[in-house]
């Protein structure tokens, strides 16, 4: 289950995204700097966990950021104990999802050389001599960074791994078969982190494993069978979504907003068959995009020469 805005407050707004803040990340703050032990005073571990924020939030900024790069919608991120959720909507195509999921990661990727970079040159400086807690507060956002990395990447769904692992599995399975695959895929790794969270004592690994991965899993295993149904189901042919090009399914899948009918838009040229209301236009039941009856239509096909 993802988390919502209900007890955030706003942060600031970047790029046209509103970054939002869980109350219960202080709570927590609080509480694990409390516990850091290896700095000769307590600003040293405040540091450290805001060097977290700061990570975890630009590898926010790096899905939000690609998804609008494709044509996706981002408006919204919101941070809370368990890391940070960018709400990305990109174009359902395979590329458009894989590049939106994989530019998180990536802001990782590139942080690891630089970070490697700052502790040579702290090296250089002496600080491990001079100045020992800057030293090993620095060498401490080194390992952060790589673990998230690592963590992130992990073939587990709706972690970014598993999420880079549907998208690459859309291309040859398509969609539906290629998330039904990286939920079982998940459930496996779910019950992989719940060995190795018993195994290691960690209760936050646990409480992740069970409050997220599980239900997200699941969601997803739902919404694979729903598609493979939805994909069995007959086709308007002469018409195709400009976003994802699937054609429309043929079926009363549409509602009227002004007299709430269910009608099939393609065959009444959206219009609703009860009222009259005419539609300006008519939304892709595969990935929600809107468009007009004439961006939809297909031009036919060239005659062989």
């Amino acid at each position: 289950m993802l988390p919502t805005r209900d007890g955030s407050f706003r942060l600031f707004r970047l790029f046209g995204i509103e970054v939002y803040l869980h109350w219960s990340w202080l709570l927590v703050a609080v509480f694990q700097v409390s516990r850091m032990k290896g700095y000769s005073t307590p600003i040293w571990g405040v540091l450290e966990y805001l060097a977290l924020f700061a990570i975890v939030l630009t590898h926010e900024f790096g899905h939000a950021l690609a998804c609008r790069q494709v044509g996706g919608k981002a408006n919204l991120i919101l941070l809370w104990p368990f890391g940070g959720v960018a709400y990305v909507s990109p174009p359902q195509r395979p590329g458009a999802t894989l590049w939106s999921i994989a530019a998180g990661p990536l802001v990782n990727v590139a942080l690891v050389p630089l970070l490697t970079g700052l502790i040579y040159l702290s090296r250089a400086l002496g600080w491990p001599e001079t100045l020992p807690d800057a030293n090993a507060c620095l060498y401490m956002i080194w390992i952060i960074n790589l673990v998230l990395l690592i963590f992130n990447l992990l073939p587990v769904y709706p972690l970014d791994g598993g999420q880079i692992l549907r998208s690459l599995l859309w291309y040859p399975f398509g969609r539906a078969r290629s998330l039904m695959i990286a939920a079982i895929v998940g459930f496996i790794g779910l019950a992989g982190l719940l060995i190795f969270a018993v195994l290691n004592q960690s209760i936050w690994l646990g409480i992740l494993a069970l409050v997220i991965v599980l239900p997200s899993c699941w969601r997803g295993f739902v919404e694979a069978r729903g598609l493979m149904r939805l994909e069995k189901t007959p086709r308007h042919t002469g018409f195709a979504c400009p976003s994802c090009q699937t054609a429309p399914t043929v079926g009363n899948f549409w509602v009227c907003g002004h007299c709430q009918t269910s009608f099939d838009s393609f065959s009444t040229r959206a219009a609703c068959p009860n009222c009259g209301a005419q539609f300006a236009t008519t939304a892709c039941v595969e990935c929600g995009a809107t468009a007009s009856l004439t961006e939809w239509l297909k031009p036919p096909p060239m005659p062989p020469r």
